[in-house]
């Protein structure tokens, strides 16, 4: 079991933008290219590159 130290893993970050890459495609189809459907994008978008960030050695 992994301890609580305020830390996020940066396998949550990838876990995220897939889960919003499944939900855009399943709003696109949906409704076709609307609001919620740009937003739910950039969401994948910035987690994605959030957890670019995270694996980057520092």
């Amino acid at each position: 079991m992994g301890s609580i130290d305020g830390e996020i893993p940066a396998v949550w970050f990838l876990i995220s933008s897939i889960g919003f890459v499944i939900l855009t495609f399943i709003q696109y189809r949906n409704t076709g290219k609307s609001f919620n459907t740009i937003f739910l994008s950039l969401m994948a978008i910035i987690f994605f590159v959030s957890y670019i960030i995270l694996l980057i050695p520092r």
